[in-house]
C-alpha cells in the first residue's frame, strides 16, 4: 500500500529531517520537523533495471609499471594529466608493475575514492582507476562518445540485470504489494492484451472509476493492433510505427470534438490485416465530429478517404504542386502519377531463382520466438512476413548467427552533426574535391566546408545558431556567406562552369548528368550518384543535412553506400516504408539487380508487392506476441497463395486476384 509514487521507478524513496522557523504573530518558534517521499525506485540500479559491472582486465596490463604505460584507458597515456596525479600522489609505487601490488595499493589504484592531493603547490583530486572511468565514460550518453572511447567501453564494460530487483526497476516495497497475487511489475510484463483480461476480473468497487478508464486503455491498445507488446519495453526499442500508434491510444477514447488529427504514415510496420483496424479508427475519429489528415502511399488507406490531395508531379524541385483535389474515383481517372498507378498490381512470378545454399537457424528463442528452427535460402530473394509482433524482426535481427556476414541496413538515424550530408556520407564528396582541386591547381582541403574552404563567419554551416536560453534556438542564414558555406575566394574556382556551392545544391538527378560526360565527367562520383538514383534517391540534394532525411530515407541512403560492396548478405527492414507506389516498381527491380549480381537479400516487409515478386517467402505467425513465434509457411508465393493457409496468404491472393 501507498501512495502512486511509491510504485513509480522513476521516484526514489527520501527521507529528512532539520529545523524549522515557525512564525506565529510577533513572535517564532523553532520547530523540528522529519519527512519521507515513498518512492518505488530500486536504490540499487537507480530505477533502470540494470547494472553495469567494469573488467579491470581491460583497464590495464598488469605486466607493466603504471609509468611503462600499464593503463590502456583512452586518454591515459603516460604524460597525461590524469596519469600525472595518479604517478604524483603517494598512493601507488608508479615504477611496480601492478600484478605485485600489495591489496592496499591495488585498492588505490583502482577503487580509491575521491582524495585530494597536493601537487606541485596545487590541490588536486585523486581518483581509483574504476572510479574515474565510471564517472567520465559511464554518466554519458554512449551514442554521444567519440568512436575510439565508445569501442573501450562496449570492451570494459558489462551490462547485467540488476539483482536486487530482477530487470523490474522496483524496490521491495512496490514488488512486495499484490492485487489477487499480481504486483506491479508482474502487471507490468503481462503482454497487454493478457493484462486487458486481468484488470477486466478486477472487482474493486473503491476503485471502479480507475478500472474502468484503465480497462479502456489497454482495450484500446490492443483494438490499434499494440496487444502483444507489455507496459515494461523500453520505448527506445518500438518502431517508428509502433511509437506513433502508442501516440494515437490517448485521443482514441477522447471526447473531444472538432479536433484536427495529422497522422504521418500510421501504417508504417503494419501488416495488411493490421491495415483494416487501422483504417477502422481513423475512420471512428472522423465519425466522432474530427479532422483526420493522414499522410500515406498505402492504396488501402487512400481508399476510404472522403477527399484527397495529390502533391507532385515529381519530388523535391519537381514537385510543390497540387496535382488534383477530389475524390478517390476522381484520382483514378486522373492522368496524376498517383492516379495511375493507384491500380497497379505485381503479378507473381512465372519462375523463381534456385538457392545456392542456406542460412540455418536452430532453436530461436528471441522475445516470443519459440524454438524456431528454419532455413534461409540464399543467393534469392527472401521475403519475411507476418502481422506486426509476430517475430519477424526476433528472427532476422535477434537469431541469425554473428559469424554469417550480415550487411543490416534499417531506419535507425544515421551517426553524424547537422554538417553531415548525403554527399559527405557516401563519400562523394572526395572524388569531387579532388576533381576542383586538380582542375584549379589548388588544394583538395578548400573545398570543404569543414576545412580550409570554410566561411569563417559561420564555420562553413551555412547558417548561424542563436540559443535563446528557455526558447528554441533560432537559425539564420550567414549573412557573409549567403548560406553558400565557403569563402568567397574559394567560389572563384569553378569545375565544369560550377562552383563547389552549386555541386552541393544540385540534386542526385542533376548532379548525376552533370559528372556523366563533358568537362565534368568524374566516374567515381557518377557511380555512386547512379546508386543513390536507383534506391529512389534522385530528388534529393547533395548538401541537404541528414537530420531532415524521414527513417525511409535513411535506409535508402545506406543502400546504396553499401551496393558497391562485394558479396554478402543484405538484410532491408521494410524499404517500402516512404515510398510512392511509382517507386515500389523500381525498388524491386533494385532488388533484383543487388540478387543477380551475387548477394542475397533478406527483407522483412508487409508490402503485398514485394512479397509477390520475392523467390521465398517465410511467413510467422499465427498471431501476435505469444500467440505468434512460429514459422506457420515456407515456400514460395504461388504455394502461399494456393494455400491460403494464413492470413498472408488471404490477403496476397487478394492482391494478385487469384
Amino acid at each position: 500500500m501507498g501512495p502512486p509514487n511509491a510504485f513509480s521507478f522513476n521516484i526514489a524513496s527520501v527521507h529528512g529531517g532539520g529545523a524549522l522557523t515557525v512564525d506565529r504573530g510577533p513572535e517564532q518558534k523553532t520547530v523540528r520537523r522529519t519527512f519521507s517521499l515513498a518512492g518505488g525506485m530500486c536504490p540499487r540500479c537507480e530505477g533502470r533495471g540494470q547494472v553495469t559491472d567494469i573488467d579491470v582486465t581491460q583497464l590495464y596490463d598488469p605486466d607493466k609499471s603504471v609509468n611503462e604505460g600499464a593503463i590502456t584507458v583512452p586518454g591515459y597515456k603516460p604524460t597525461s594529466w590524469p596519469v600525472q596525479i595518479i604517478v604524483a600522489s603517494g598512493l601507488i609505487d608508479p615504477d611496480k608493475p601492478i600484478r605485485d601490488y600489495t591489496d592496499t595499493e591495488l585498492h588505490n589504484f583502482l577503487y580509491r575514492e575521491a582524495t585530494k592531493v597536493r601537487i606541485s603547490n596545487t590541490n588536486q583530486t585523486y581518483e581509483g582507476l574504476v572510479v574515474r572511468v565510471r564517472r567520465s565514460f559511464l554518466s554519458k550518453d554512449r551514442d554521444a562518445l567519440q568512436p575510439h572511447i565508445r569501442a573501450f567501453v562496449d570492451r570494459a564494460v558489462t551490462f547485467r540485470t540488476c539483482p536486487d530487483c530482477d530487470g523490474t526497476r522496483l524496490n521491495e516495497a512496490a514488488r512486495s504489494s499484490k492485487i489477487r497475487g499480481i504486483s506491479i511489475a508482474d502487471a507490468c510484463a503481462m503482454q497487454i492484451s493478457d493484462l486487458a483480461e486481468w484488470v477486466r476480473s478486477l472487482d474493486e468497487p473503491s476503485v471502479a472509476p480507475l478500472v474502468a478508464t484503465l480497462q479502456h486503455t489497454l482495450d484500446s491498445f490492443v483494438e490499434i493492433g499494440l496487444g502483444y507488446l507489455s507496459l515494461d519495453r523500453p520505448s527506445g526499442t518500438l518502431s517508428g510505427g509502433e511509437a506513433q500508434r502508442v501516440r494515437m491510444v490517448r485521443h482514441l477514447g477522447s471526447s473531444l470534438t472538432d479536433v484536427t488529427y495529422v497522422f504521418d504514415e500510421p501504417t508504417i510496420g503494419l501488416h495488411p490485416h493490421d491495415i483494416q483496424r487501422m483504417n477502422e479508427l481513423l475512420l471512428r475519429l472522423r465519425d466522432k465530429g474530427n479532422t483526420v489528415l493522414v499522410v500515406e502511399h498505402k492504396p488501402e488507406v487512400i481508399a476510404i478517404a472522403d477527399h484527397v490531395i495529390d502533391l507532385g508531379p515529381g519530388a523535391g524541385a519537381q514537385g510543390g504542386t497540387v496535382c488534383f483535389a477530389g475524390t478517390v474515383d476522381g484520382l483514378r481517372a486522373s492522368s496524376t502519377l498517383t492516379g495511375r498507378h493507384l491500380g497497379d498490381r505485381v503479378a507473381l512470378k512465372d519462375t523463381v531463382r534456385t538457392p545456392v545454399g542456406k542460412l540455418e537457424i536452430r532453436g530461436a528463442t528471441t522475445h516470443n520466438l519459440k524454438n524456431v528452427d528454419v532455413d534461409i535460402p540464399l543467393g534469392v530473394l527472401v521475403v519475411v512476413t507476418g502481422v506486426a509482433g509476430s517475430g519477424k524482426s526476433s528472427l532476422v535481427h535477434g537469431s541469425i548467427p554473428a559469424e554469417a556476414g550480415v550487411v543490416s541496413i534499417d531506419q535507425s538515424a544515421i551517426r553524424g552533426s547537422r554538417r553531415s550530408n548525403p554527399a559527405t556520407y557516401t563519400g562523394l564528396l572526395d572524388p569531387i574535391r579532388k576533381a576542383f582541386a586538380k582542375a584549379n591547381g589548388v588544394k583538395p582541403s578548400l573545398f570543404s566546408a569543414n576545412s580550409e574552404g570554410a566561411c569563417p563567419a559561420c564555420n562553413g554551416a551555412g547558417v548561424i545558431y542563436t540559443d535563446l536560453a528557455m526558447m528554441a534556438g533560432v537559425a539564420t542564414v550567414c549573412e557573409t556567406c549567403e548560406g553558400k558555406r565557403f569563402q568567397a575566394s574559394v567560389l572563384k574556382y569553378t569545375l565544369g562552369g560550377r562552383t563547389i556551392s552549386d555541386v552541393l545544391e544540385m540534386s542526385v538527378r542533376e548532379a548525376e548528368e552533370f559528372f556523366r560526360a563533358g568537362e565534368a565527367r568524374l566516374p567515381a562520383a557518377h557511380a555512386i550518384l547512379t546508386r543513390l538514383a536507383d534506391v529512389g534517391l534522385g530528388y534529393l540534394s547533395l548538401g541537404q543535412p541528414l537530420t531532415t532525411l524521414s527513417g525511409g530515407e535513411r535506409q535508402r541512403l545506406k543502400l546504396a553506400t553499401h551496393m558497391g560492396d562485394k558479396g554478402g548478405i543484405y538484410v532491408l527492414d521494410e524499404p517500402t516504408t516512404g515510398l510512392h507506389l511509382a517507386d515500389v516498381a523500381q525498388l524491386l527491380a533494385l532488388l533484383d539487380r543487388i540478387v543477380d549480381s551475387g548477394k542475397s537479400v533478406i527483407v522483412i516487409e508487409h508490402h503485398q508487392a514485394v512479397m509477390a515478386h520475392a523467390d521465398w517467402i517465410i511467413d510467422l505467425g499465427p498471431g501476435a506476441g505469444h500467440e505468434g513465434g512460429r514459422v506457420v509457411f515456407e515456400g514460395t508465393p504461388a504455394e502461399l497463395v494456393a494455400a491460403r493457409s494464413t492470413l498472408t496468404g488471404q490477403h496476397l491472393a487478394d492482391y494478385v486476384g487469384a
